[in-house]
This record gives structure tokens, C-alpha cells and sequence, in this order.
């Protein structure tokens, strides 16, 4: 596998993607960064900061919205060269509808979490235009994060049918929790990359937890109180019990995960424990169903069905 001198990163204008970035640019071995952004002007102001702080002029911007699957092909079929690697970093609650359907039939905070990055990997491997890796941003509330009150989704037979059910939000009702959402979406999406492994072992795909994670993004849709919650009391006191990190850590999870040859292709890595922080392990030593490749192309066929 070719070294990674080439990284494209969505969700790159701010937060998490913004400080991978940084910090890959900080390698002398990565020549090029893509900042794939939703917004022109946002893109833009980060294209200008990143330079000034690293003093590198390897910045290219790429415009797609990661709930857009046209917008997404559209900016894959403007591509001219191949890349070696991907952060699909975007992500989040999905506006302050997570479970609102997109014209794609899944919910916004499908679309934006799994769906456009499905399409975006298949995009780049249809074209060559992939290389060497995919990492994908994961989560421990994929498998709970019982000190956060974040219960393990519980699934009943793992068939097609039943991820169908997540994307399109009809597992849940009007009173479900985001946060349950978020739980089941980043599930399916942890399961999708170990078949994606198995399919394609030319590609390295790895699921890398930030982890809890201050300074972020992903919880500005959440309803008022757990915003203030998360936002405004987390932000504050759980780094003092060690349930949270800063930006740099957890952007540090991805670059490890890109350039460290030790975490492998198609292994989801997260914090070990009830908590969202320390050192990261194998999901599978937690929740052995991870490795189950029928559920695993489940997910990947119940995402395509969208696609």
C-alpha cells in the first residue's frame, strides 16, 4: 500500500476536520490536503487560517454537501487526480431535524452522517480515484457510553430490512432521542466499513472514534437543554471527571489511525469502557457482534438501497 501524501477531509472548515488538517500538515510526507466543505466562504476563511498556522500552501478546497448525494457525485466528477486517503469526518445531529427524510428517502442525520460518505467512497473507488485509506469518524455511543446516560442500540435481528429501518428513521417515533438516532446511524456505519474491508482489501478502511470531544459541532442541533448541557456544562465539567478531550486529541485519533500501520483495516477503534476517553481498543473486544460479517453486509446493502 502507497504511502499517504493526499488526504481529502469533509467537514474540514471547522471543529474536528479543521485540526486534523493542521496537524497533517504538520507531516512532511502529506503534500496535499482537501478540505471538503459544505459552505464557500467558511472554506475559504479555513483554507487562509491553515496556511498561516502551518506555513504550508497544500491546501485545495472541494465543495460538497455530505447530505447531498448529487453534490457529492458532482464534486468527485470534478476531480482530475487520485487520492490517497479520506477523512469522512462530517457528520453531526443533522440539523434540528435529525429525523426529518431528505429527498433520498433516509433521515438528515443519516444523509449526513453515512449516506454521503457511502456514496463518496463508492464514487472515488468507481473512478480509481482511491488509493490507500478510508477513516471513518465513529463513536462510542455506537456501542454505548453507559457513564453518559447513551444506551447500546439494541437491534432484533440485524437483517436488511432492520438498518433499512434506521436510515429511513421508521425505527423510531416522535418521541425517540436524538441521541438514540445518533447511536443506531453511527452502528450501521461502523458495520458498513468492515464489509467495505472485506470487499475492497486493496483499501484500508478504519473506524476511528474522536472520541468525547470538546470544541465541536455536533451537538448544536441538539434540543436546548442537552445543547446546554453538552455545549455549556459538559464542555466545562466533564474533562475535570475525564469524560471529555480537546480538539487536539481527538483529532490526533484520526491521524493516528490514517498513518499508524497498527490499526487495521476494517476494525472499529474507540475508547475501551463506559467512557468516551482513553486509550482506544478494538470494539470487538467489547461487543462481539462488530464482527459478525452477515450483519456487516447487512448494513452495507441497507445503505445502498438509498444510494
Amino acid at each position: 500500500m502507497k504511502p499517504i501524501q493526499t488526504v481529502l477531509i469533509t467537514g474540514a472548515n471547522a471543529g474536528l476536520g479543521r485540526e486534523a488538517a493542521r496537524q497533517l500538515a504538520l507531516h512532511d510526507g502529506i503534500e496535499k490536503i482537501y478540505l471538503g466543505c459544505r459552505n464557500e466562504l467558511k472554506a475559504f476563511a479555513a483554507k487562509a487560517a491553515l496556511e498561516a498556522e502551518t506555513g504550508r500552501k497544500i491546501f485545495d478546497i472541494i465543495l460538497m454537501d455530505m447530505s447531498d448525494p448529487a453534490s457529492v457525485r458532482k464534486a468527485v466528477a470534478d476531480l482530475e487526480e487520485p487520492i490517497d486517503a479520506v477523512v469522512l469526518n462530517a457528520g453531526g445531529m443533522g440539523g434540528r431535524d435529525p429525523a426529518a427524510r431528505t429527498k433520498s428517502g433516509v433521515t438528515s442525520i443519516f444523509a449526513v452522517n453515512v449516506l454521503g460518505h457511502a456514496v463518496l467512497v463508492d464514487e472515488l473507488l468507481e473512478r480509481q480515484l482511491l488509493t490507500s485509506t478510508v477513516l471513518y469518524a465513529g463513536s462510542e455511543a455506537a456501542r454505548g457510553i453507559p457513564k453518559m446516560g447513551i444506551a447500546r442500540p439494541v437491534l432484533e435481528t440485524s437483517s436488511v430490512n432492520e438498518f433499512a429501518s434506521i436510515a429511513d428513521g421508521s425505527k423510531f417515533n416522535a418521541k425517540s432521542d436524538p441521541l438514540e438516532l445518533y447511536a443506531n446511524v453511527k452502528l450501521v456505519a461502523a458495520l458498513w466499513m468492515s464489509s467495505m474491508a472485506r470487499q475492497h482489501p486493496h483499501i484500508r478502511f478504519v473506524t476511528m472514534s474522536p472520541g468525547g470531544t470538546t470544541g465541536t459541532n455536533g451537538m448544536d442541533d441538539l434540543p436546548f437543554i442537552k445543547k446546554l448541557f453538552f455545549k455549556h456544562v459538559g464542555w466545562v465539567l466533564m474533562p475535570l471527571f475525564g469524560m471529555m478531550h480537546g480538539l487536539e486529541v481527538g483529532a490526533k485519533r484520526y491521524v493516528d489511525g490514517l498513518l499508524n500501520p497498527k490499526f487495521e483495516s476494517g476494525r472499529f477503534y474507540a475508547s475501551g469502557g463506559g467512557s468516551p476517553t482513553g486509550p482506544v481498543v478494538d470494539q470487538t473486544t467489547i461487543a462481539a457482534d462488530l464482527d459478525n460479517a452477515a450483519f456487516q453486509d447487512n448494513a452495507k446493502q441497507a445503505i445502498r438501497l438509498f444510494a
